[in-house]
């Protein structure tokens, strides 16, 4: 089996891998063998390797809990046959990564990606005496830091790209927020969806009509169905339009969430199902 992520191995996207097959729901499902997990600096790519078949799966970053909706990966989601047949809530744990032996005095630059090196602002702010050197990458940053053998260069960056180049984890937690989670969705080329799916991604672009989107939202309230997440993105084909995602709960085999998308379809000028997958719990 092959999977697909964003960055290189250490990244939070293969950590959300592990987290995801290392559950005890999901345990058992790859093959004996278990899997290659492959890493891309491209997400085209990654979409386009799982359309064609050459991935299984990919791990998708959609939304996260300090940021919010990952817009360039969700608008995505229009242009390629892909779908969602699982989720996974990783937390973002920040952790100050060193050459072994080293002490936080010795230490004059941190390489991290920019939003990592945001997220550990206050850290910074108490040791101003630290640079902080944009990288492209934050597991990346950690094997810069190590083929440099420098004691004064620091990374910020996982666990487990710690872990996988031997490096020493100097200062651990060092984000700002202990909420800080990012929402992965698995992805195939197939709508193969788990009997105990519990949520549904959907994509819909109304009509151009008074109380079109209050109509679409009537087609849940009037079920008693729970909508999770609304979001309103532009459609780039077109000026100053706008498509919708949404999530809710149910399972498409339900007979009540049924008549709900048949609805939605009769108000809705395209629709597109993204997925139907069983919802993660909230890692802690």
């Amino acid at each position: 089996m092959k999977i697909g992520f964003q960055g290189v191995r250490g990244a939070f996207s293969d950590a959300a891998i592990r987290l995801y097959y290392g559950s005890e729901e999901h345990r058992g499902e790859l093959p004996d063998s278990g899997y290659e997990s492959v890493g891309y600096s491209d997400f085209i790519k990654m979409l386009q390797d799982v359309n064609e078949g050459v991935l299984d799966e990919a791990f998708f970053p959609v939304e996260n809990t300090t940021t919010g909706i990952i817009a360039r990966t969700y608008d995505y989601f229009q242009y390629y046959n892909v779908y969602a047949v699982g989720e996974v809530v990783e937390p973002i744990v920040q952790n100050l990564i060193v050459i072994p032996g080293t002490k936080l005095e010795e230490i004059r630059e941190v390489y991290s990606h920019p939003e990592a090196l945001s997220q550990c602002s206050n850290f910074f702010r108490n040791n101003p005496d630290i640079k902080t050197v944009s990288y492209e990458d934050t597991a990346l940053a950690v094997e810069y830091v190590k083929s440099c053998g420098d004691k004064s260069r620091a990374a910020i960056a996982s666990a487990l790209a710690a872990e996988l180049n031997d490096m020493e984890i100097l200062r651990p937690h060092v984000q700002n927020s202990d909420s800080n989670m990012t929402r992965f969705l698995v992805i195939t080329n197939k709508p193969d969806y788990p009997d105990n799916a519990d949520k549904v991604s959907v994509y819909f672009v109304t009509r151009h009509t008074p109380s079109a989107l209050y109509n679409v939202l009537g087609v849940f309230a009037s079920r008693e169905i729970d909508v999770l997440r609304l979001e309103s993105r532009p459609i780039v084909t077109k000026r100053f339009e706008y498509c919708h995602y949404v999530d809710f709960r149910g399972n498409l085999k339900d007979p009540i969430v049924e008549e709900a998308m048949r609805q939605l379809r009769d108000e809705c000028l395209e629709v597109i199902v993204l997925g139907n997958y069983k919802s993660a719990p909230l890692a802690l």
